[in-house]
């Protein structure tokens, strides 16, 4: 499969580095040398210094193979325009990054028609991430697959947690009547994402990832040793698109709403365009404002300024102030891996969101959602198992799985299973499968 990507930011660079792990021919174009040859040191695919949106340029990368073409620049006409010149010169599929929600869903323009197969908005999933951080509590990240009846959960172990001391074989005796699986363990203060066995030990601190049906939500609270608390009012700091966009989710969810902003005139703004959020004047990096606003009274904290130390030190000190949930933006990719150290509930990216959601339309077999975790460098997928894959043929036990992956469950007719070593996979069934970034094609092999 022949792949081009426009833009070798963020965005671009971390699709390329999902997509080098295998056999693919990746192409990256962009204007800047620096960030070519940034690329070209840190992952195997071919770069190229040019304008995407040059006609000569897209046939210099022989447009007219390319499967897919991923137009991710940081200029939401920019992909537009490359979209449309590569689909007239013979790529098969084209998908552009966006940054206005008004162009999704809107049935006045036929944007297939004009040379756009998809589009992808980083804001509005970075919204969507944060509303649904908000309903699960006391976990710093969440993945409902089917409307929550199989979730992905992670949560730090807290110093109570009945499980700290214990295997991964021993935690499943003990606790028989809990339905969960470990799908990924990564101790306190190091970068390392282990895919559990069963001699596998918990520790005080741990961030631990538990594949569940809906009906063992409440108990994994208690295997974490924390307690599930709702959240009602909710502070959001910054009037950025994405401050905006969370406002409105949360306001349709009956959630009670303020919002910071410190530029006057967007502050009315925003107030006219979403009456039933409080949007108050102020610096939001003012202790003194906060403390006026009372948001020691605050069920979460949400930072999405555009400037990621001040989301980090604002979401500090919330916490300080008794906030349980904090939330943080930021830009720098780097930063996803420290939350769990610095002792922010969850940082997000909306360019890994934008990867992630990206990366699922040039999966081989039937992906149906594919999501990047928060606080480890790793994916969940979910595939439409097909008749005749090699996933069908085994128990799970002896399936021929690498040690980089685990299977998180199935969804079959409507109910989750948990897919334990004795347990077989069925075509049509819904298969989850978390797993570390290079072994996603050995994944998929058996899904073919």
């Amino acid at each position: 499969m022949k792949i081009i990507i426009a833009g070798a930011g963020d965005v671009g660079f971390h699709l390329a580095k999902l997509l080098s792990f295998e056999s693919q021919d990746i192409y990256i174009i962009d204007l800047d040398a620096e960030r070519l040859e940034y690329v070209s040191n840190h992952i195997d695919v071919i770069t190229k210094k040019g304008d995407a949106t040059s006609i000569k340029d897209l046939k210099d990368l022989k447009i007219h193979e390319a499967d897919i073409m991923l137009a991710v620049t940081e200029s939401q006409n920019t992909n537009f325009t490359i979209s449309v010149l590569a689909k007239q010169l013979g790529a098969k599929k084209t998908i552009a990054r966006i940054s206005s929600h008004e162009y999704q869903n809107n049935p006045d323009i036929d944007f297939v028609k004009i040379g756009i197969d998809n589009m992808i908005s980083p804001g509005e999933l970075a919204a969507e991430e944060i509303q649904q951080l908000l309903q699960q509590s006391a976990f710093n990240d969440t993945i409902e697959f089917e409307n929550g009846i199989l979730n992905i959960l992670g949560s730090t172990l807290d110093y109570s947690s009945p499980l700290i001391g214990l295997t991964v074989s021993e935690a499943k005796d003990k606790f028989p009547e809990v339905d969960f699986i470990t799908i990924a363990i990564k101790p306190e203060n190091s970068s390392e994402t282990i895919i559990p066995r069963g001699e596998s030990v918990y520790n005080s601190g741990d961030q631990v990832y538990f594949s569940v049906p809906k009906k063992s939500i409440p108990h994994i609270y208690k295997l974490v040793g924390k307690t599930q608390f709702g959240v009602k009012d909710v502070m959001i700091l910054g009037g950025s698109k994405i401050g905006i966009k969370t406002a409105r989710q949360l306001c349709k969810s009956n959630f009670k709403v303020k919002l910071v902003e410190n530029d006057r005139k967007r502050a009315n703004e925003i107030a006219e365009k979403i009456p039933n959020t409080l949007v108050i004047l102020g610096d939001g990096r003012n202790v003194e404002l906060l403390d006026e606003e009372n948001i020691a009274e605050m069920d979460a904290f949400v930072a999405v300024t555009g400037n990621t130390e001040t989301n980090i030190m604002s979401c500090l000190v919330a916490k300080s102030k008794g906030v349980k949930k904090t939330i943080a933006l930021v830009e720098n990719m780097d930063y996803i891996n420290i939350s769990q150290t610095i002792g922010i509930d969850t940082l997000i990216n909306k360019k890994l969101l934008a990867a992630s959601a990206l990366f699922k339309h040039v999966r081989k077999g039937e992906v149906l959602k594919l999501v990047n975790l928060h606080n480890v460098d790793a994916e969940v997928l979910e595939f439409k198992v097909k008749k005749g894959s090699l996933v069908t043929r085994n128990l799970v036990r002896d399936i021929k799985l690498t040690k980089k992956a685990v299977f998180g469950g199935v969804i079959r007719n409507g109910k989750a299973f948990m897919t334990f070593g004795d347990f077989q996979i069925q075509p049509d069934d819904k298969a989850v499968v978390f797993c570390l970034p290079e072994a996603i094609h050995k994944v998929e092999k058996l899904f073919n």
